[in-house]
Protein backbone atom coordinates (compact mmCIF):
# COMPACT_ATOMS: atom_id res chain seq x y z
CA UNK A 1 0.00 0.00 0.00
CA UNK A 2 1.39 3.40 -1.02
CA UNK A 3 0.60 6.87 0.27
CA UNK A 4 1.91 10.10 -1.28
CA UNK A 5 2.97 12.99 0.90
CA UNK A 6 4.96 16.21 0.49
CA UNK A 7 7.98 17.47 2.35
CA UNK A 8 10.20 20.52 1.95
CA UNK A 9 13.90 19.76 1.49
CA UNK A 10 16.87 22.15 1.44
CA UNK A 11 18.90 21.52 -1.72
CA UNK A 12 22.07 22.79 -0.04
CA UNK A 13 22.28 20.80 3.21
CA UNK A 14 19.48 18.21 2.89
CA UNK A 15 17.47 19.18 5.98
CA UNK A 16 13.72 18.51 5.79
CA UNK A 17 10.82 20.58 7.12
CA UNK A 18 7.06 20.20 7.09
CA UNK A 19 6.45 23.67 5.63
CA UNK A 20 8.14 26.15 3.31
CA UNK A 21 10.66 28.70 4.55
CA UNK A 22 12.45 31.32 2.47
CA UNK A 23 15.64 30.61 4.41
CA UNK A 24 16.89 27.22 5.57
CA UNK A 25 16.88 26.97 9.35
CA UNK A 26 19.91 24.67 9.29
CA UNK A 27 22.46 26.11 6.81
CA UNK A 28 20.97 29.67 6.67
CA UNK A 29 20.93 29.70 2.84
CA UNK A 30 18.18 31.62 1.03
CA UNK A 31 15.79 30.16 -1.58
CA UNK A 32 17.16 26.62 -1.36
CA UNK A 33 14.04 24.87 -0.02
CA UNK A 34 12.03 22.92 -2.59
CA UNK A 35 8.83 20.92 -2.17
CA UNK A 36 9.28 17.25 -3.00
CA UNK A 37 6.65 14.55 -3.31
CA UNK A 38 7.54 11.29 -1.66
CA UNK A 39 5.93 7.90 -1.65
CA UNK A 40 5.56 6.21 1.68
CA UNK A 41 5.15 2.43 1.46
CA UNK A 42 3.18 0.61 4.13
CA UNK A 43 4.05 -3.07 4.19
CA UNK A 44 1.96 -5.76 5.77
CA UNK A 45 3.87 -7.08 8.77
CA UNK A 46 5.20 -10.57 8.22
CA UNK A 47 5.84 -13.31 10.69
CA UNK A 48 9.12 -12.98 12.47
CA UNK A 49 11.84 -15.03 10.80
CA UNK A 50 14.38 -16.91 12.90
CA UNK A 51 17.54 -14.91 13.49
CA UNK A 52 20.56 -16.39 11.68
CA UNK A 53 23.31 -14.04 12.89
CA UNK A 54 24.63 -14.06 16.44
CA UNK A 55 26.94 -11.81 18.40
CA UNK A 56 30.57 -12.90 18.55
CA UNK A 57 33.58 -12.24 20.72
CA UNK A 58 36.60 -10.56 19.14
CA UNK A 59 38.61 -13.76 19.64
CA UNK A 60 36.06 -15.65 17.54
CA UNK A 61 36.39 -13.29 14.56
CA UNK A 62 39.03 -14.11 11.93
CA UNK A 63 40.59 -11.06 10.29
CA UNK A 64 41.51 -11.15 6.61
CA UNK A 65 44.22 -9.10 4.97
CA UNK A 66 42.83 -6.45 2.61
CA UNK A 67 43.91 -7.16 -0.96
CA UNK A 68 43.93 -3.84 -2.78
CA UNK A 69 44.41 -3.23 -6.48
CA UNK A 70 46.11 -0.23 -8.05
CA UNK A 71 44.30 2.68 -9.70
CA UNK A 72 47.19 3.03 -12.15
CA UNK A 73 48.40 6.23 -10.43
CA UNK A 74 50.80 6.11 -7.49
CA UNK A 75 49.52 9.49 -6.30
CA UNK A 76 45.91 8.26 -6.41
CA UNK A 77 46.86 5.07 -4.56
CA UNK A 78 48.61 7.15 -1.88
CA UNK A 79 45.42 9.12 -1.18
CA UNK A 80 43.32 5.93 -1.14
CA UNK A 81 45.66 4.42 1.45
CA UNK A 82 47.57 2.06 -0.84
CA UNK A 83 45.06 1.25 -3.58
CA UNK A 84 41.39 0.44 -4.15
CA UNK A 85 39.77 -1.97 -1.69
CA UNK A 86 37.40 -4.53 -3.30
CA UNK A 87 33.80 -3.76 -2.36
CA UNK A 88 34.60 -0.21 -1.24
CA UNK A 89 32.63 2.89 -2.25
CA UNK A 90 34.63 6.04 -3.07
CA UNK A 91 33.13 9.51 -3.51
CA UNK A 92 35.12 11.96 -5.66
CA UNK A 93 34.07 15.61 -5.59
CA UNK A 94 35.34 18.75 -7.28
CA UNK A 95 34.39 21.90 -9.16
CA UNK A 96 33.11 21.66 -12.74
CA UNK A 97 35.94 21.51 -15.26
CA UNK A 98 38.63 20.65 -12.69
CA UNK A 99 39.34 17.27 -14.32
CA UNK A 100 37.29 14.68 -12.38
CA UNK A 101 36.10 12.79 -15.46
CA UNK A 102 39.55 13.01 -17.03
CA UNK A 103 41.47 11.42 -14.16
CA UNK A 104 38.82 8.73 -13.64
CA UNK A 105 38.74 7.82 -17.32
CA UNK A 106 42.54 7.54 -17.30
CA UNK A 107 42.41 5.37 -14.17
CA UNK A 108 39.65 3.22 -15.73
CA UNK A 109 41.84 2.50 -18.74
CA UNK A 110 44.80 1.50 -16.56
CA UNK A 111 42.68 -0.72 -14.29
CA UNK A 112 41.02 -2.41 -17.30
CA UNK A 113 44.37 -3.89 -18.33
CA UNK A 114 44.00 -6.34 -15.43
CA UNK A 115 40.34 -6.17 -14.30
CA UNK A 116 36.83 -5.64 -15.68
CA UNK A 117 35.76 -2.00 -15.58
CA UNK A 118 32.34 -0.46 -16.29
CA UNK A 119 32.18 3.31 -16.85
CA UNK A 120 28.62 4.68 -16.52
CA UNK A 121 28.20 8.17 -17.94
CA UNK A 122 24.96 9.95 -17.13
CA UNK A 123 25.94 13.43 -18.32
CA UNK A 124 27.60 12.69 -21.67
CA UNK A 125 26.84 10.52 -24.67
CA UNK A 126 29.03 7.62 -25.71
CA UNK A 127 30.37 9.69 -28.61
CA UNK A 128 31.43 12.51 -26.28
CA UNK A 129 33.28 10.09 -24.01
CA UNK A 130 35.00 8.58 -27.07
CA UNK A 131 36.27 12.04 -28.08
CA UNK A 132 37.88 12.51 -24.64
CA UNK A 133 39.29 8.97 -24.75
CA UNK A 134 41.00 9.64 -28.08
CA UNK A 135 42.49 12.87 -26.73
CA UNK A 136 43.90 11.05 -23.70
CA UNK A 137 45.50 8.41 -25.95
CA UNK A 138 45.09 5.64 -23.36
CA UNK A 139 45.21 1.86 -23.67
CA UNK A 140 42.53 -0.49 -22.36
CA UNK A 141 41.68 -4.17 -22.31
CA UNK A 142 38.23 -4.73 -20.78
CA UNK A 143 36.59 -1.31 -20.41
CA UNK A 144 32.89 -0.92 -21.18
CA UNK A 145 31.03 2.41 -21.43
CA UNK A 146 27.32 2.69 -20.65
CA UNK A 147 25.25 5.89 -21.04
CA UNK A 148 22.13 5.87 -18.84
CA UNK A 149 20.39 7.97 -16.19
CA UNK A 150 17.77 5.51 -14.90
CA UNK A 151 18.94 3.83 -11.71
CA UNK A 152 17.17 0.50 -12.29
CA UNK A 153 18.75 0.14 -15.76
CA UNK A 154 22.17 1.00 -14.32
CA UNK A 155 21.88 -1.66 -11.60
CA UNK A 156 20.80 -4.25 -14.19
CA UNK A 157 23.79 -3.41 -16.40
CA UNK A 158 26.24 -3.63 -13.51
CA UNK A 159 24.75 -7.02 -12.63
CA UNK A 160 25.09 -8.25 -16.23
CA UNK A 161 28.68 -7.05 -16.72
CA UNK A 162 29.76 -7.96 -13.14
CA UNK A 163 32.83 -5.68 -13.17
CA UNK A 164 35.51 -5.47 -10.51
CA UNK A 165 35.39 -1.69 -10.69
CA UNK A 166 32.37 0.49 -11.61
CA UNK A 167 32.27 4.28 -12.08
CA UNK A 168 29.23 6.58 -11.80
CA UNK A 169 29.71 9.93 -13.58
CA UNK A 170 27.89 11.64 -11.99
CA UNK A 171 25.43 10.90 -9.18
CA UNK A 172 23.55 14.21 -9.66
CA UNK A 173 22.27 13.15 -13.11
CA UNK A 174 20.91 9.74 -12.03
CA UNK A 175 17.29 9.37 -10.97
CA UNK A 176 15.05 6.73 -9.45
CA UNK A 177 11.85 6.45 -11.54
CA UNK A 178 9.81 5.53 -8.43
CA UNK A 179 10.41 9.00 -6.98
CA UNK A 180 8.70 12.10 -8.34
CA UNK A 181 11.48 14.54 -7.44
CA UNK A 182 13.78 15.78 -10.20
CA UNK A 183 17.30 14.40 -10.81
CA UNK A 184 19.94 16.14 -8.72
CA UNK A 185 17.59 16.86 -5.83
CA UNK A 186 18.66 15.90 -2.34
CA UNK A 187 16.18 13.04 -2.14
CA UNK A 188 17.27 11.56 -5.48
CA UNK A 189 20.98 11.82 -4.64
CA UNK A 190 20.47 10.22 -1.25
CA UNK A 191 18.27 7.33 -2.42
CA UNK A 192 20.33 6.56 -5.54
CA UNK A 193 23.58 6.60 -3.59
CA UNK A 194 22.16 4.31 -0.91
CA UNK A 195 20.96 1.75 -3.47
CA UNK A 196 24.26 1.81 -5.36
CA UNK A 197 26.21 1.44 -2.13
CA UNK A 198 24.10 -1.54 -1.01
CA UNK A 199 24.43 -3.22 -4.41
CA UNK A 200 28.22 -2.73 -4.46
CA UNK A 201 28.66 -4.16 -0.96
CA UNK A 202 26.48 -7.19 -1.67
CA UNK A 203 28.34 -8.04 -4.90
CA UNK A 204 31.86 -7.05 -3.74
CA UNK A 205 32.20 -4.46 -6.52
CA UNK A 206 34.47 -1.44 -6.04
CA UNK A 207 32.38 1.63 -6.84
CA UNK A 208 33.54 5.18 -7.51
CA UNK A 209 30.91 7.93 -7.51
CA UNK A 210 31.64 11.37 -8.94
CA UNK A 211 29.77 14.23 -7.25
CA UNK A 212 29.48 17.95 -7.83
CA UNK A 213 30.25 20.65 -5.27
CA UNK A 214 28.24 23.63 -4.12
CA UNK A 215 29.30 27.27 -4.48
CA UNK A 216 30.97 27.00 -1.06
CA UNK A 217 33.13 24.10 -2.26
CA UNK A 218 31.30 21.41 -0.25
CA UNK A 219 29.98 18.23 -1.82
CA UNK A 220 26.52 18.82 -3.24
CA UNK A 221 23.77 16.89 -1.49
CA UNK A 222 23.21 15.99 2.14
CA UNK A 223 25.93 15.05 4.57
CA UNK A 224 24.45 11.57 4.71
CA UNK A 225 25.97 11.02 1.26
CA UNK A 226 29.42 11.28 2.82
CA UNK A 227 28.44 8.88 5.62
CA UNK A 228 27.31 6.26 3.11
CA UNK A 229 30.66 5.88 1.39
CA UNK A 230 33.99 4.53 2.64
CA UNK A 231 36.28 7.18 1.15
CA UNK A 232 35.66 10.86 0.35
CA UNK A 233 38.19 12.59 -1.93
CA UNK A 234 38.21 16.19 -3.09
CA UNK A 235 39.84 17.19 -6.37
CA UNK A 236 41.16 20.71 -5.90
CA UNK A 237 42.98 23.24 -8.03
CA UNK A 238 42.92 26.59 -9.74
CA UNK A 239 41.60 26.63 -13.30
CA UNK A 240 44.31 29.13 -14.19
CA UNK A 241 47.07 26.87 -12.84
CA UNK A 242 47.81 23.46 -14.34
CA UNK A 243 48.37 21.76 -10.97
CA UNK A 244 45.68 19.66 -9.27
CA UNK A 245 45.49 18.18 -5.76
CA UNK A 246 43.70 15.05 -4.59
CA UNK A 247 42.91 15.38 -0.90
CA UNK A 248 41.18 12.76 1.27
CA UNK A 249 38.70 14.00 3.90
CA UNK A 250 37.43 10.57 4.96
CA UNK A 251 39.05 7.15 4.60
CA UNK A 252 38.02 3.99 6.41
CA UNK A 253 41.05 2.15 5.04
CA UNK A 254 43.85 4.69 5.47
CA UNK A 255 44.97 8.17 6.49
CA UNK A 256 42.87 11.25 5.79
CA UNK A 257 45.88 13.56 5.58
CA UNK A 258 47.46 12.26 2.38
CA UNK A 259 47.49 14.29 -0.83
CA UNK A 260 48.22 13.45 -4.45
CA UNK A 261 49.60 16.05 -6.87
CA UNK A 262 48.94 16.07 -10.61
CA UNK A 263 49.54 18.39 -13.55
CA UNK A 264 46.97 18.91 -16.28
CA UNK A 265 48.61 18.49 -19.68
CA UNK A 266 47.32 18.30 -23.24
CA UNK A 267 46.93 14.51 -23.04
CA UNK A 268 45.41 14.34 -19.57
CA UNK A 269 46.71 14.39 -16.03
CA UNK A 270 50.28 13.48 -15.18
CA UNK A 271 51.66 12.62 -11.74
CA UNK A 272 54.14 14.95 -10.03
CA UNK A 273 56.89 12.71 -8.67
CA UNK A 274 58.83 15.54 -6.98
CA UNK A 275 56.21 18.02 -5.68
CA UNK A 276 58.72 20.06 -3.67
CA UNK A 277 60.21 21.32 -6.95
CA UNK A 278 56.98 23.10 -7.96
CA UNK A 279 56.49 24.96 -4.66
CA UNK A 280 60.07 26.23 -4.20
CA UNK A 281 62.34 28.48 -6.29
CA UNK A 282 65.37 28.57 -3.95
CA UNK A 283 65.55 32.37 -4.15
CA UNK A 284 67.61 34.27 -1.61
CA UNK A 285 65.64 37.51 -1.49
CA UNK A 286 64.01 39.44 1.32
CA UNK A 287 60.60 38.21 2.40
CA UNK A 288 61.00 34.63 1.09
CA UNK A 289 61.72 31.59 3.25
CA UNK A 290 61.45 27.83 2.73
CA UNK A 291 59.58 25.57 5.14
CA UNK A 292 59.12 21.79 5.22
CA UNK A 293 55.46 20.93 5.74
CA UNK A 294 54.01 17.48 6.43
CA UNK A 295 51.03 16.34 4.38
CA UNK A 296 50.19 12.90 5.72
CA UNK A 297 53.36 10.83 5.56
CA UNK A 298 54.93 13.06 2.91
CA UNK A 299 57.18 16.05 3.73
CA UNK A 300 56.97 18.90 1.20
CA UNK A 301 59.17 21.96 0.79
CA UNK A 302 57.13 25.14 0.23
CA UNK A 303 58.16 28.77 -0.16
CA UNK A 304 56.60 31.36 2.15
CA UNK A 305 56.40 34.86 0.67
CA UNK A 306 55.78 37.97 2.75
CA UNK A 307 55.35 41.62 1.89
CA UNK A 308 55.31 44.16 4.75
CA UNK A 309 54.51 47.72 3.78
CA UNK A 310 53.69 50.93 5.68
CA UNK A 311 49.93 51.35 5.90
CA UNK A 312 48.06 54.55 5.03
CA UNK A 313 44.86 53.52 6.80
CA UNK A 314 43.77 53.28 10.42
CA UNK A 315 43.33 49.49 10.13
CA UNK A 316 46.24 47.70 8.44
CA UNK A 317 45.47 45.03 5.87
CA UNK A 318 46.14 41.36 6.53
CA UNK A 319 45.87 39.17 3.42
CA UNK A 320 46.87 35.52 3.16
CA UNK A 321 46.95 32.87 0.43
CA UNK A 322 47.40 29.21 1.38
CA UNK A 323 47.67 29.81 5.13
CA UNK A 324 45.11 30.55 7.84
CA UNK A 325 44.59 34.27 8.48
CA UNK A 326 44.05 33.57 12.19
CA UNK A 327 47.42 31.82 12.37
CA UNK A 328 49.09 34.87 10.81
CA UNK A 329 47.39 37.19 13.32
CA UNK A 330 48.78 35.05 16.14
CA UNK A 331 52.32 35.13 14.69
CA UNK A 332 52.15 38.93 14.26
CA UNK A 333 51.05 39.30 17.89
CA UNK A 334 53.99 37.17 19.10
CA UNK A 335 56.44 39.27 17.05
CA UNK A 336 55.06 42.53 18.47
CA UNK A 337 55.08 41.24 22.06
CA UNK A 338 58.50 39.57 22.18
CA UNK A 339 60.52 41.55 19.62
CA UNK A 340 58.97 44.99 20.19
CA UNK A 341 58.26 45.60 16.49
CA UNK A 342 55.01 47.53 15.88
CA UNK A 343 53.61 45.64 12.93
CA UNK A 344 50.20 47.16 13.69
CA UNK A 345 51.39 50.12 11.60
CA UNK A 346 52.12 47.95 8.54
CA UNK A 347 50.14 46.01 5.96
CA UNK A 348 51.12 42.33 5.76
CA UNK A 349 50.57 40.10 2.74
CA UNK A 350 51.46 36.40 3.10
CA UNK A 351 51.35 33.79 0.32
CA UNK A 352 52.59 30.25 -0.14
CA UNK A 353 54.39 29.03 -3.25
CA UNK A 354 51.85 27.96 -5.87
CA UNK A 355 49.00 28.79 -3.47
CA UNK A 356 49.56 25.46 -1.70
CA UNK A 357 47.37 25.18 1.40
CA UNK A 358 49.42 24.65 4.58
CA UNK A 359 47.90 23.33 7.81
CA UNK A 360 51.11 22.21 9.54
CA UNK A 361 51.87 24.31 12.68
CA UNK A 362 55.61 23.75 12.11
CA UNK A 363 55.43 26.40 9.36
CA UNK A 364 55.09 29.18 11.99
CA UNK A 365 58.82 29.88 12.17
CA UNK A 366 59.15 30.22 8.41
CA UNK A 367 56.19 32.64 8.30
CA UNK A 368 57.64 34.76 11.12
CA UNK A 369 61.11 34.95 9.52
CA UNK A 370 59.64 35.87 6.11
CA UNK A 371 57.64 38.71 7.72
CA UNK A 372 60.68 40.06 9.57
CA UNK A 373 62.87 39.64 6.49
CA UNK A 374 60.49 41.78 4.44
CA UNK A 375 60.13 44.31 7.26
CA UNK A 376 63.91 44.76 7.60
CA UNK A 377 64.50 44.28 3.86
CA UNK A 378 67.21 41.71 4.66
CA UNK A 379 67.38 38.33 2.87
CA UNK A 380 67.32 35.38 5.31
CA UNK A 381 70.23 33.01 5.71
CA UNK A 382 71.09 31.61 2.28
CA UNK A 383 70.08 28.06 1.40
CA UNK A 384 68.23 27.64 4.71
CA UNK A 385 64.95 26.01 5.75
CA UNK A 386 62.87 26.81 8.83
CA UNK A 387 60.90 24.33 10.93
CA UNK A 388 59.16 25.12 14.21
CA UNK A 389 55.84 25.83 15.89
CA UNK A 390 55.75 29.25 17.49
CA UNK A 391 54.30 29.36 21.01
CA UNK A 392 52.47 32.38 22.43
CA UNK A 393 55.37 33.10 24.79
CA UNK A 394 57.78 33.28 21.84
CA UNK A 395 59.34 29.86 22.36
CA UNK A 396 59.78 27.19 19.69
CA UNK A 397 57.77 24.11 20.56
CA UNK A 398 58.88 20.55 19.75
CA UNK A 399 57.21 18.98 16.73
CA UNK A 400 56.59 15.51 15.39
CA UNK A 401 58.08 13.96 12.24
CA UNK A 402 61.20 16.14 12.45
CA UNK A 403 63.55 13.52 11.02
CA UNK A 404 61.63 13.02 7.71
CA UNK A 405 61.53 16.79 7.25
CA UNK A 406 65.29 17.08 7.67
CA UNK A 407 65.77 14.19 5.23
CA UNK A 408 63.61 16.04 2.66
CA UNK A 409 65.74 19.18 3.15
CA UNK A 410 68.88 17.08 2.56
CA UNK A 411 67.36 15.60 -0.61
CA UNK A 412 66.69 19.09 -1.95
CA UNK A 413 70.28 20.17 -1.32
CA UNK A 414 69.50 22.60 1.53
CA UNK A 415 72.63 23.28 3.59
CA UNK A 416 71.20 24.96 6.72
CA UNK A 417 68.10 24.26 8.77
CA UNK A 418 66.62 25.83 11.92
CA UNK A 419 64.70 23.49 14.22
CA UNK A 420 63.42 23.59 17.84
CA UNK A 421 65.63 22.09 20.51
CA UNK A 422 65.08 18.35 20.71
CA UNK A 423 66.26 15.38 22.77
CA UNK A 424 67.24 13.43 19.65
CA UNK A 425 70.88 13.57 18.63
CA UNK A 426 70.15 14.97 15.16
CA UNK A 427 73.47 16.75 14.66
CA UNK A 428 75.39 13.49 14.92
CA UNK A 429 73.02 11.65 12.58
CA UNK A 430 73.25 14.34 9.88
CA UNK A 431 76.87 15.39 10.42
CA UNK A 432 78.67 16.68 7.29
CA UNK A 433 75.35 16.54 5.38
CA UNK A 434 73.40 19.55 6.65
CA UNK A 435 74.07 22.18 9.32
CA UNK A 436 71.36 21.93 11.99
CA UNK A 437 70.84 24.89 14.31
CA UNK A 438 68.66 24.19 17.35
CA UNK A 439 66.94 27.26 18.77
CA UNK A 440 64.62 27.85 21.70
CA UNK A 441 62.76 31.11 20.85
CA UNK A 442 61.95 33.59 18.11
CA UNK A 443 64.67 36.06 19.14
CA UNK A 444 67.42 33.44 18.69
CA UNK A 445 66.01 32.58 15.26
CA UNK A 446 66.05 36.22 14.14
CA UNK A 447 69.61 36.77 15.41
CA UNK A 448 70.81 33.70 13.49
CA UNK A 449 68.77 33.93 10.27
CA UNK A 450 68.69 37.69 9.63
CA UNK A 451 72.30 38.87 9.60
CA UNK A 452 72.92 42.39 8.26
Amino acid sequence: MKNKFSTFVCQNCGSETSQYFGRCLNCKEWNTIVEENKTQIFKTPKKNKPQTKKAKLFDEITSEKISRFSSGFQEFDRVLGGGIVPGSVVLLGGEPGIGKSTIILQAAGKISLKKKVLYITSEESLEQVKIRWERLNQNCNYLKIYAETNLSFILDEIKNVNPSFAIIDSIQAIHNAEMESSPGSVSQVRICSAELQTFAKENNISLLIIGHVTKDGALAGPKTLEHLVDVVINFEGDKVSSYRLLRSTKNRFGSTFEIGIFEMLEKGLSEIKNPSSIFTNKENISGVTTIISSEGTRPLAVDIQALVNKTFYSNPRRTTTGISINRVHQILAVIEKHLGIKLSEYDCYIATGGGFEINDPSSDLGVAISILSSFKNIPPLENCSFIGELGLSGQLRQINNLRPKIEEAVRLGIKNILVPKTKDNLKTNFANIIKIKEISNIKEAVDYALIQ
